[in-house]
């Protein structure tokens, strides 16, 4: 049985070159940050394009160029001729854009503690390994792997390797497809939610197994392999949070209020939900609200935020009121840390650059471009 060829390490790992925030930096008052920012941009011109990922904190977008989903901030940073790519995203994000544009591109993550919880649940090492099981498992089966983008490029090019694809939250459902044409069963990771509310929108969702690579006494090959879907258990810390007693608690606050969600969500979640989508359709949900409707937001605080300040004219609410929380790793991209990495390209210094290694970066860009194909 083969399985990945090419050699990787943990996440952990894989980016020594990132540096800390200097000790001078780290005091910084927004202020003197804006001006400092507002400076260094005029000084590299068109040579840079700031990419600011909609959970990132208002001190990070209003900087941007371009603010947006992970996958959508790649494409811009391809189609920019910049230099440099600054993403105000996590580690996975800046290795997609890294994917994607042109080698004379570096990418630079400003933050090297900007790592997604998610996207760790699931290293390529790990899931290798699975893979060996699940597949001796079914050993008269197609197998197809199917990872979220909201992995490492690793993982992306273990997949392609493997025959699968990379999928969006927005295109999850129409890769399964591409994937049963291709196979009997289909590997999902690292989200077990999106999968699961994919396999419910394509009715499939009777056929579902969870695969816990952390629990000794979970499930074992055999048993989950009898399943057309198998999900890996991870997940969003930030999603996982929402409840169905946090909509019934809006809903019973406010009695016209539509609730919008990310399928990143638990199933009973989205069960009670009026609308599901990704961050761009949420965002274009408030976008076509009328004045004066009410939504409640089930994502991450900051795009509920963002899309407060934006539209002022609807009342838009965070699902879980008080209890809403900020996604830890997009936290990282402190405002300080942006000042220190465009003064430093000033002064003709890279810093924090990511860069995947070729052979993950030929792979990962063939289950993008499956994706594309679907």
């Amino acid at each position: 049985m083969d399985t990945a060829s090419f050699e990787t390490d943990l996440s952990l790992f894989k980016y020594d070159n990132l540096e800390q925030l200097p000790s001078e930096y780290r005091d910084l008052g927004e202020d003197e940050r804006t001006a400092r920012i507002e400076a260094a941009r005029e000084a590299l011109g068109d040579s840079v394009v700031v990419l600011g990922h909609n959970y990132q904190r208002r001190e990070i977008v209003e900087h941007a160029d371009f603010v947006g989903d992970s996958y959508q901030l790649s494409k811009e940073a391809a189609n920019a001729d910049a230099d440099y790519v600054i993403f105000g995203g996590v580690t996975f994000m800046a290795e997609s854009a890294d994917i994607i544009t042109d080698d004379s591109q570096s990418v630079i993550l400003p933050s090297m503690e900007a790592s997604c919880p998610m996207a760790g649940m699931a290293e390529a090492l790990q899931v290798d390994a699975a893979w060996a099981e699940i597949t001796a498992a079914a050993p008269d089966e197609e197998i197809i792997p199917i990872t979220y983008m909201n992995s490492y490029a690793d993982l992306k090019a273990f997949c392609a390797e493997q025959g699968g694809l990379v999928c969006t939250s927005s295109n999850a459902a129409d890769a399964f497809e591409w994937a049963f044409e291709r196979g009997d069963k289909v590997l999902f990771l690292p989200d077990k939610h999106l999968g699961e509310n994919t396999a419910h929108e394509l009715g499939i969702e009777d056929s579902t197994a969870e695969w816990d690579p952390w629990d000794p006494d979970g499930k074992d090959a055999e048993e989950v392999a009898e399943a057309d879907i198998v999900l890996w258990d991870g997940y969003c810390q930030v999603h996982e949070r929402f409840s169905p007693e946090h909509v019934a608690q809006i809903r019973d606050e406010h009695p016209d209020a539509n609730v919008v969600v990310h399928p990143e969500c638990r199933r009973e979640v989205v069960e009670a939900a009026d609308v599901v989508g990704s961050t761009a359709t949420i965002t274009q949900t408030i976008e076509d609200a009328d004045p004066g409707e009410t939504w409640a937001i089930g994502t991450e605080i900051h795009l509920t935020n963002h899309l407060q300040r934006w539209h002022p004219d609807v009342d838009v609410l965070p699902l879980c009121g008080d209890a809403c929380m900020d996604c830890n790793a997009m936290r990282q991209i402190d405002p300080n840390y942006l000042t220190w990495v465009l003064e430093e390209l000033v002064e003709g210094r890279e810093r924090n650059v990511v860069a995947v290694a070729p052979d993950e970066k030929e792979l990962a860009r063939v289950a993008l471009d499956r994706m594309l194909e679907v």
